[in-house]
């Protein structure tokens, strides 16, 4: 990162505590537990961030695949936003912002180019500097070992997560990263909202491997939609408990490190007060939610899952439900937008059913709470997540990404993500008070990254990445000023607004035309 860059943060910094937003609430950092009990922190991912895909041994993932065949308005992760090559700068500026975690994650194919066998040199040359970049900092690492990049080489070898063979290769993968990194990493997630990963990867096949099957998903070549998602969600149960097992064993005694799963998971609402609106409501949870939490606290798929889907979910034998059961220190979750449930029973009539059919529910976004092409504004919604999450034995909770989508259009004005992750967070302070077990958040993201589903059509950034600009240079949004306020401990509002231009051609004319 240029000094002058450094320095124009750093003068914003300096003039964000004397910031006013209407209807904000009053609170600090200081209000939350200190490190280690709770960290704030940002995130990313390795193909969204890293880019260098061609470079050092790197090999494709079923991610690169996707990417590059024509989903994601024709952009692609080769570059992104070059983090192999700007991690130094980039670890500088977590560190200006005051982060005191970084979550991301480390590409598979890149540690271990032909997905099995021998670890990359220089793989395993960037994750230790990373880290040590990291630590050096004063920055706590957060790795995922999974974030939808299963090696391209697996999926072709025996279709990836539909073999039992990626258990093994998995596991085997993951007791790498251990032995090389745990003496430094003491948070390890093993998989990435697996249910986004297998609803939207074979159900509709909206997603990599793009799998699916007809009525229910499109533009998929192969496939079976009412089995696919159910096998795949099953051998990645037991890669995680396999993985989990591994380092509780091996590990854990001298790292002292901790390891869980994250989910994805709305808050969900009933669509009206009849009853089998609210019934559907539980029955949203437990096929989005429970489908991985309850085998992880109570060694077996929800009730409805199985009555619903019936012979297609697999059934844990004794062994793999004593083996899966209890086999985390921690849940992720990855929460944005509350959502109503409507009922839709009808759909168990069909002859032919995908998981969605038997979630039996329609979910709708409350567009009435947000702005078009925006997630709704319910900070309320996180402390009734938690709030339910408790209900699981109140577990250790990281809440691994939390954040709003804009166009990017050079906009630094982004008024309404900063207030976004105040609502949230004060939502959080909240939950926490009430009794929640949450240990941590990060806001996603910290770069405005390459984003699986629209490109660089849109960013969750507290940075904005200019990808016009040969050095890809970054540049604070009101955003990342507030957050790095907050976490410095200055109030989240004060008597006097900050002055900030409101785009990034603005902002280059009046600080870099010097």
């Amino acid at each position: 990162m240029g000094s002058g860059v450094i320095a124009i943060l750093l003068t914003l910094m300096a003039v964000v505590a004397e910031m006013q937003i209407e209807g904000l609430t009053d609170f600090t950092r200081l209000d939350f537990p200190p490190p280690p009990n709770f960290v704030f922190g940002s995130g990313s991912s390795a193909y969204q961030v890293e880019g260098a895909a061609l470079e050092d041994g790197r090999t494709p993932s079923i991610w690169d695949t996707y990417a590059h065949s024509g989903y994601t308005h024709g952009a692609n992760g080769d570059v992104a936003c070059d983090e192999y090559h700007k991690y130094k700068e980039d670890v500088h500026l977590m560190a200006e912002t005051g982060l005191e975690a970084y979550r991301f994650s480390i590409s598979w194919s890149r540690l271990i180019p032909n997905g099995t066998g021998a670890v990359n040199p220089k793989g395993l040359q960037y994750y230790n500097n990373l880290i040590n970049e990291l630590i050096n900092h004063g920055i706590e690492p957060h790795v995922t070992l999974f974030h939808y990049d299963t090696p391209q080489i697996l999926e072709d070898e025996y279709g990836g997560w539909l073999s039992k063979k990626a258990v093994k290769d998995f596991v085997a993968y993951a007791n790498v990263c251990f032995r090389e990194f745990g003496d430094r990493v003491q948070h390890w997630t093993t998989f990435n909202e697996p249910n986004v990963f297998v609803l939207f990867g074979y159900d509709s096949g909206l997603l990599p491997p793009n799998r699916c099957s007809s009525p229910f998903g499109t533009n998929c070549t192969r496939g079976n939609s009412s089995t696919e998602p159910y096998t795949a969600a099953h051998n990645i149960l037991m890669a995680h408990a396999s993985t989990a097992k591994l380092y509780m064993k091996k590990y854990k005694a001298v790292q002292h490190g901790f390891i869980g799963l994250n989910i994805f998971s709305y808050w969900y609402i009933p669509y009206t007060n009849a009853t089998e609106d609210v019934i559907a409501t539980q029955r949203a949870n437990d096929f989005f939610i429970g489908w991985f939490l309850n085998p992880l606290v109570y060694g077996d798929y929800p009730e409805i899952m199985k009555k619903n889907a019936g012979t297609r979910i697999p059934t844990f034998t004794k062994i793999e439900s004593r083996e899966v059961k209890g086999s985390f220190d921690f849940l992720g979750v990855n929460h944005y937008a509350t959502a109503q449930v409507k009922d839709m029973s009808i759909s168990l009539q069909m002859d032919s059913r995908d998981l969605l059919a038997d979630m039996a529910v329609t979910i709708k976004l409350n567009e009435s709470d947000f702005p078009p092409g925006q997630f709704p504004l319910n900070p309320a919604g996180l402390k009734e997540l938690l709030e339910y999450l408790k209900g699981y034995g109140n577990p250790p909770i990281y809440i691994h990404e939390n954040g709003l989508s804009a166009i990017r259009n050079g906009t630094l004005d982004d008024i309404p993500r900063l207030q976004y992750l105040q609502g949230f967070i004060g939502s959080l302070l909240t939950a926490i008070r009430n009794g929640s077990n949450t240990k941590g958040y990060f806001t996603w993201s910290f770069l405005d990254v390459f984003e699986l589903l629209d490109g660089y059509n849109s960013g969750y950034g507290l940075y904005y990445v200019d990808l016009d600009d040969k050095n890809l240079k970054r540049y604070p949004k009101l955003s990342a000023q507030w957050y790095s306020s907050f976490l410095k401990g200055r109030s989240t509002s004060s008597d006097q607004k900050i002055e900030v231009s409101a785009n990034i051609s603005d902002f280059k004319e009046s600080h870099f035309s010097q």
